[in-house]
């Protein structure tokens, strides 16, 4: 199957349910790689499960782009979005367009920008520069302390026409798909069927055309915080606990290494060795 285009995303519209997941490092991506994953995102939430910040507008831009050259150097099926981290474009959205450039350049195939004043500028800049953007409205992360916290957001009347006319003029300049964070299912769904690029939701019910997670999220892997609309498909913080102590255990006692884990040398090689290492000097106090 070839590489997932722009093109096969904006037709999925209506036609199936798009999936995403984020991703950080080359490992994992080789793993995700043999799925039939439609979207990967090398995400900023990056701050909080990889690098332990408590706030996502603190990832800089170079570990952004480390990150994203790390993903990109195994996927070859997906389609692969970057986040723009906040320096990147919100604060000097004059730049976003030399930043946008240098994700793509890194492997990404397209940016995904969050809702901020200047969202309209800054996404028109870089459509007209052929830069393929996934837009993302309702709890913006990076500047959720605008919006009350971390928080459901069109709950109410006007909060919601806010969150529609938003994803309206998303589309209007061009994106091809938007991120809808913790609204409510019946927003997400009313929102989904107004407007004509595929919606992908988080924590915005299964009325959205897509779904993504936080792959830490989904692995059971970060613990600090575990949002309501995550489902963990697995425990691995307990099961590299677990390992880790067999590991200690089996070291401590002597099972590890084991002789199938072990080079050597040949019987007669190694008395030759032994004894010119004896006449170079070397006093190691022990036998053959």
């Amino acid at each position: 199957m070839g590489k997932i285009t722009i093109e096969q995303i904006k037709a999925k519209k209506g036609k199936g349910k798009i999936t995403m997941l984020t991703c950080y490092d080359y490992s994992f991506a080789k793993a995700l790689d043999a799925t039939d994953l439609d979207i990967v995102l090398i995400g900023d939430s990056l701050a909080n499960v990889v690098l332990g910040l408590e706030d996502v507008k603190k990832v800089s831009i170079n570990e952004m782009l480390n990150h994203t050259k790390a993903v990109t150097g195994a996927i070859t099926r997906s389609l692969v979005v970057a986040d723009m981290p906040y320096a990147s474009y919100q604060k000097n959205p004059k730049k976003c367009l030399y930043y946008a450039e240098k994700f793509i350049k890194a492997g990404a195939d397209a940016v995904k920008i969050e809702w901020f004043e200047s969202c309209p500028e800054v996404i028109s800049k870089l459509v007209k520069n052929k830069i393929p953007v996934m837009g993302h409205i309702g709890l913006t992360p990076q500047t959720a302390h605008l919006l009350g916290g971390f928080k459901v957001q069109g709950k109410d009347k006007e909060s919601a026409k806010i969150i529609m006319r938003q994803a309206e003029t998303l589309c209007s300049l061009g994106v091809f798909a938007i991120v809808l964070e913790c609204v409510p299912y019946q927003l997400s769904r009313y929102i989904t069927q107004a407007i004509d690029v595929p919606t992908i939701g988080i924590g915005a019910g299964k009325f959205c055309n897509g779904q993504v997670l936080v792959l830490y999220d989904v692995i059971g892997l970060y613990k600090r915080i575990i949002p309501k609309f995550v489902r963990a498909y697995a425990d691995f913080s307990l099961q590299t606990e677990k390992i880790a102590e067999r590991f200690i255990k089996d070291v401590k006692s002597g099972k590890f290494p084991a002789p199938k884990e072990t080079f050597s040398i040949k019987s007669n090689e190694w008395k030759k060795m032994f004894v010119e290492l004896k006449q170079a000097g070397c006093k190691a106090n022990n036998k053959l």
